[in-house]
């Protein structure tokens, strides 16, 4: 094991949506569907994957120019989670080298889970959908503490459920508030690259432990 800084981590805690897994395509459609209902014109997968991490907020914003303070965004909010939430795993997968990332995890002996601001209706039907549910410590997610990152108290609940300290633990996550959120619990941090990285200060900035370019880059720090 490759550590950060201090002695080496016991657990690796994710972020959901791209970190872990590719969950974009799955859901661009949920807004491409509520397009195509109004006679829009579907927009373009790039145009919308940047905006995946930030839920309902940045891809209704993204599909409709309508922010949470716009008297209709609670409608199209609700529209696109029920479109959401009836095909979550039609395109989504774990990230390519993703797969051999969490089986070097587990043979270093190591406990892994998720923590993410998806509600956890939604985050453990992924994880199974992935094949993962009996795999993964613990699934957190935007609605199982009070709080969402970046406060920390969804990320030191993870720790708890793998039952590993937080100053053990590495968080790693594709936006800025999940390396705020892993700082303020004490926890090693990885800034994704890789991932959606929405609109904010690039991944260089955060001020993360470590930044990885790709996911195969994960496996020093678990090998």
């Amino acid at each position: 094991m490759t550590a950060l800084s201090g002695r080496a981590p016991r657990a690796v805690l994710f972020d959901l949506d791209g970190t872990l897994a590719d969950t974009a395509a799955d859901l661009a459609a949920a807004i491409n569907t509520m397009r195509i209902a109004r006679g829009q014109a579907p927009m373009p997968l790039a145009d919308l994957r940047g905006y995946a991490s930030m839920g309902a907020r940045g891809l209704v914003g993204q599909g409709f120019g309508v922010g949470p303070d716009d008297p209709e965004f609670p409608s199209l909010r609700d529209e696109f989670l029920a479109n959401y939430e009836a095909a979550m795993l039609v395109h989504t997968r774990l990230f390519d080298g993703m797969a051999e990332v969490l089986d070097a995890i587990e043979s270093a002996g190591m406990r892994w889970g998720v923590v993410s601001n998806k509600v956890e209706r939604y985050v453990r039907p992924i994880i199974a959908g992935l094949g993962l549910a009996s795999r993964c410590g613990c699934a957190v997610g935007g609605d199982t503490t009070p709080t969402r990152k970046p406060d920390p108290a969804p990320l030191l609940l993870g720790a708890k459920l793998v039952d590993v300290a937080p100053a053990d633990c590495i968080y790693v996550g594709d936006d800025h508030r999940d390396v705020i959120a892993g700082r303020a619990a004490g926890m090693r941090t990885i800034a994704a690259a890789y991932g959606y990285c929405s609109a904010g200060p690039p991944p260089r900035q955060w001020g993360a432990d470590h930044l990885v370019e790709s996911v195969p880059e994960l496996l020093r720090f678990v090998r």
